[in-house]
């Protein structure tokens, strides 16, 4: 088919598909702009090569095609109308769009009650539009998605420490880097929501208890910490260990203060400053991991309820979901996580960014899941995000 003749009809089916979809009002057709390129042709073999599967697809009752004053014998198209969706995709070689949704829906039905955000990705789908770049035809990219992340649950309670995000990619797919390039799946079925802000793949790797590379939990402080091999202080201005030799506190020269800190400089430059203080600050790396929380929790254990709990993150969607998954661990311990220098009023004019309503509601909906009922208000009416490292507070 002449390629011309091949992108106009393809435009034509896009216009009935989503007319059938309930997405466009306008009565699916190709009129004079769409047909411009083709009216401009000057050789009779090309206008013939183009006007042959049209006239093909009219005979077949998929099209009606209306000619200029000159007719058909002399004249070009000037209007193609669309008469049957349905098969002017069989007639191009592509599935219709209606079985695909369909095809999809059977897909992923086993998997929607695990993951109800699927259920919005169906419904994008069945408006014409995309998620994360994915079309209804990629559906195969959503099933592997949903594999990768029943796997990493099941796989969190056999092998608590993690795992490389390649190792799991071959064990799974036989592909190392398969994994790797479901990101945008992934993303939606961890956030819950097709409208979350696009994370780092280390955060995603990080809650999925996987890892490009292993990262040590980073802590400072003037405080003693128990590890599987010895009990010393922090040297300064850190320390760096696996989550896994952090047996826990010391009884009797427990913090004064515990403060949780989502970014890597912004807990360099505290760690310089609180070094010899006896407060006990912890770097989250972005999101906490399966290890990491475990690791808080064996923390908490030996602390105080009475002791300030704090955590300090992004003002964005991403901070007050890091900050909602440790307020959670805190929870499990007795204790209540409290909020540092997040409240939209400790943010400067200068470093505001508007944020879309969707971006708010989302910001809101886990300052909540943080137990932060005033800082949700709080966000709903200031309706900008912020970035920890924009910020010159002190901890």
């Amino acid at each position: 088919m002449d390629e011309l003749a091949r992108s106009a009809l393809a435009r034509l089916l896009a216009s009935g598909e989503k007319r059938e979809a309930g997405v466009r009002a306008r009565t699916p057709a190709l009129t004079a702009s769409a047909l411009e390129a083709y009216r401009r042709l000057r050789s009779l073999q090309d206008k013939e090569a183009f006007e042959a599967p049209l006239l093909d697809a009219k005979a077949r009752g998929i099209i009606a095609l209306t000619w200029d004053r000159r007719g058909a014998e002399e004249g070009f198209i000037a209007r193609v109308d669309l008469l049957d969706a349905a098969a002017l995709a069989r007639f191009l070689g592509v599935a219709p769009a209606a079985e695909l949704q369909a095809q999809a829906v059977a897909a992923l039905a086993s998997s929607v009650t695990a993951f109800p955000v699927l259920t919005e990705v169906l419904q994008r789908w069945a408006m014409m539009k995309t998620v994360r770049g994915y079309r209804v035809d990629d559906v195969a990219a959503w099933q592997d998605a949903v594999r990768v992340a029943l796997y990493a649950r099941a796989e969190l309670e056999r092998n608590p420490e993690g795992m490389p995000v390649r190792v799991a990619s071959a064990r799974l797919f036989r592909d190392s880097k398969r994994i790797e390039n479901l990101t945008g799946a992934l993303d939606v079925l961890l956030a819950g929501s097709v409208q979350s802000e696009v994370r780092d793949p280390i955060d995603l790797w990080s809650e999925l208890n996987l890892f490009r590379e292993e990262q040590p939990v980073r802590m400072a402080g003037r405080i003693p910490i128990e590890r599987t091999r010895v009990t010393a202080l922090l040297d300064a201005p850190y320390g760096a260990f696996s989550a896994a030799a952090i047996v826990g506190l010391v009884p009797d020269t427990l913090p004064k203060r515990v403060l949780s800190i989502e970014n890597l400089t912004t807990f360099h430059v505290e760690a310089k400053r609180r070094c010899e203080d006896p407060v006990l600050l912890l770097y989250t790396a972005g999101t906490p991991s399966p290890p990491w929380r475990a690791m808080y929790g064996r923390l908490l254990a030996r602390l105080p309820r009475t002791t300030p709990l704090q955590h300090w993150g992004d003002l964005d969607e991403g901070g007050f979901r890091i900050a909602a998954q440790i307020a959670k661990e805190a929870l499990r311990q007795g204790h209540v996580l409290q909020a540092w220098q997040m409240h939209p009023s400790d943010v400067p004019v200068e470093h505001r960014r508007p944020a879309k309503p969707s971006t708010i509601s989302r910001m809101q909906y886990f300052a909540r899941e943080a137990g932060w009922d005033e800082y949700a208000d709080a966000i709903g009416a200031a309706g900008f995000t912020v970035e920890q490292e924009a910020l010159d507070h002190s901890a």
